[in-house]
């Protein structure tokens, strides 16, 4: 049976393609950062889900996959994943890191760690992007600038690895009904919070507008089985594409931002997400 590392499985698209895989026979190694989710995993698809403790930024919990992964394994999906929102300008500058280090240094480590493995048997890597890795938005240019960066590291490592017949697709999704649009209200108090009492002040009408989007964005969110079936054609087409976007709507934004002019595009997502027009 094919066997397969996921990143994030505790929770959301990690955890629905786990279930998903596991259902079509993969055996599934399920990357979580907590043991009670990994024994909810087991208890749902017994025998086939083998969870494991992983947080990507944690340099020995990475090293150990060496150990910790079955000797033959024929693909990774990297999906673990954050979010940190907030003017560009108030965003603290940990807080960027950590977006930079769990979205971007934590999805090239455990590549690099189980590469190995997948070149001996010609496997598969897949990466959870996003429609933000593609279009950015008001008050998400750290996730934007993640995932802008995970698509130039996969655009590379599918050309470098390429020689060894390994396969390197990208996963994008727009808005999924998972906890970073479930918890998005409370999220913004926690980014607003995060931001100095000048920020607060200079863009609370952006604030005040993201957060009036919200329900939008809510109401269109697609179910997470959906991602998860792309995820599970991006490792199973005999010829996969470089880049999979999940879902009608999805793709009709990306088209859309593609085809429309910058100045017009930037106009419409300004309108879009309440930037006002003057301070």
């Amino acid at each position: 049976m094919p066997s397969v590392l996921i990143t994030g499985a505790g929770r959301g698209i990690g955890r629905a393609t786990a279930l998903r895989l596991a259902a079509a026979g993969w055996d599934v190694s399920a990357g979580v950062r907590r043991a009670e989710d990994g024994e909810e995993l087991t208890r749902s698809a017994a025998g086939r889900i083998s969870p494991l403790i992983l947080d990507i930024t944690h340099g020995e919990q990475v090293a150990g996959l060496a150990q910790a992964l079955p000797d033959h394994l024929d693909a990774v999906v990297n999906n673990a994943g954050i979010v940190v929102g907030g003017p560009v300008e108030g965003v603290p500058l940990a807080e960027l890191r950590r977006q930079l280090e769990v979205n971007v240094v934590g999805q090239v480590a455990v590549t690099q760690a189980v590469l190995p493995r997948l070149r001996s048997v010609r496997g598969r890597v897949v990466f959870v992007s996003s429609l933000s890795g593609r279009v950015a938005t008001p008050l998400t240019g750290a996730y934007n600038a993640s995932k802008f960066a995970l698509e130039g590291l996969a655009d590379s490592l599918r050309m470098e690895v390429a020689p060894w017949g390994i396969r390197v697709v990208l996963v994008e999704p727009a808005q999924t009904d998972t906890d970073l649009w479930r918890l998005a209200d409370d999220d913004l108090e926690g980014t607003v919070a995060s931001l100095s009492p000048e920020h607060r002040t200079l863009y609370a009408q952006h604030i005040e507008g993201f957060r009036k989007s919200i329900p939008r964005s809510q109401r269109m969110a697609r179910p997470v089985d959906g991602v998860a079936a792309t995820v599970e054609k991006a490792l199973t087409d005999r010829r996969p594409r470089a880049r999979y976007v999940v879902g009608t709507p999805a793709r009709a934004q990306a088209a859309l931002a593609r085809l429309t002019p910058t100045p017009l595009l930037d106009l419409m997502l300004r309108a879009g997400t309440g930037v006002p027009r003057r301070p």
